[in-house]
């Protein structure tokens, strides 16, 4: 089943870089106590979630935070290096917390998972705005799948409208 807005977060495990390596970092730990703003995107490095996706987040960060976001964080399906790598190519550094969904656990507890066909699955592109784990806004990536390929249709503007609007914060 699908989350939506009122839910509470299922629980999982993600994988997040730190300076004594990989290591794993559950939903109690991301979300308990804390107002947080979840962005997912289909994969690292592809095209348009590293042109505009996550700069817009590197780069609106500290006024999500100033509006009252004790977290901001990106989600993909890749893997923690693949993760650290991307983050540090963006200039990301404590901005954006990069976690790690490898096997696409936590896309599919979410019901939001993204079957890109052979061996690859992805999420479906989200942006939550969460308050103590309850799900409280959420937009979605409006996506086109071409072959082999998905072309990401929204900007950091239109993907987060919703959350950027009702936290006063305009892209």
């Amino acid at each position: 089943m699908t989350i939506k807005v009122g839910d509470k977060m299922p629980s999982g495990t993600f994988k997040t870089m730190t300076k004594d390596g990989p290591q794993n970092l559950s939903t109690d730990q991301l979300f308990a106590g804390k107002t947080v703003v979840l962005f997912s995107v289909p994969g690292a490095f592809t095209p348009t979630c590293d042109a505009k996706h996550l700069p817009g987040f590197v780069e609106k960060a500290a006024d999500l935070k100033a509006k009252g976001a004790d977290t901001v964080a990106c989600m993909a399906v890749n893997d923690v290096f693949v993760m650290n790598a991307w983050g540090k190519h963006s200039n990301v550094e404590d901005k954006v917390l990069m976690l790690a969904d490898g096997n696409a656990e936590y896309a599919k507890a979410l019901g939001l998972e993204l079957d890109l066909g052979v061996k690859y699955q992805s999420d479906d592109g989200f942006v939550f705005f969460l308050d103590y784990g309850l799900l409280k806004m959420l937009s979605g990536f409006d996506m086109t799948t071409t072959v082999g390929s998905v072309t990401a249709t929204s900007s950091p503007g239109g993907v987060a409208q919703n959350i950027h609007a009702g936290l006063g914060i305009v892209f």
